[in-house]
């Protein structure tokens, strides 16, 4: 099955702010960002089943690419708790340095590690996949595109930040 992973466009929020699963919208740059994709996906392919996070800043691209699409809780951003929607800056240094020493497993607090975040998008992954579609469309967040590349490339969690990742990017992966 090929998989085409979609980040969302730019989300309507200053920058070093911690967002997660915020539920926040997106940018005026919205309608340019969204050609490029539109060119190399295109739009309501009833070959392709369409997938996304239900948050806002997905949602919105993923009802521009399709009429029928699965929302998935499983494909939410990572949760940071207690950090959501507060300044990197002020956030507690001394626990924001207990998580970065191991963001793998450590969750923040009242919010999720990184291989929470992974557990869920392997369920999600093996349930698509037994839709025997031959494409489908996930429209998500950077970490779980970034869970979803390691998984299915055998690469450990805390290599996959090596996966650059802008706005809008399009990750074309085959899951076997």
């Amino acid at each position: 099955m090929e998989i085409i992973l979609i980040r969302h466009t730019t989300p309507n929020i200053a920058k070093g702010i911690c967002y997660g699963q915020s539920d926040i919208g997106i940018t005026d740059s919205f309608l340019e960002e969204i050609k490029p994709i539109i060119k190399e996906i295109g739009i309501n392919d009833d070959s392709i089943n369409y997938y996304s996070s239900p948050l806002k800043r997905c949602a919105i691209l993923a009802e521009k690419l399709a009429e029928k699409i699965t929302f998935d809780n499983r494909l939410k951003e990572l949760n940071f708790g207690d950090w959501e929607l507060n300044k990197w800056d002020d956030i507690n240094r001394d626990d924001l340095d207990v998580w970065m020493n191991d963001f793998v497993n450590v969750p923040t607090k009242n919010g999720e590690s990184y291989i929470d975040l992974q557990q869920r998008t392997i369920s999600f992954l093996k349930e698509i996949k037994q839709n025997k579609t031959k494409k489908s469309v996930i429209v998500t967040h950077a970490g779980v595109i970034r869970s979803i590349w390691s998984y299915i490339n055998n690469i450990p969690l805390e290599k996959s930040f090596d996966l650059k990742l802008t706005y809008g990017a399009i990750i074309k992966l085959k899951l076997t």
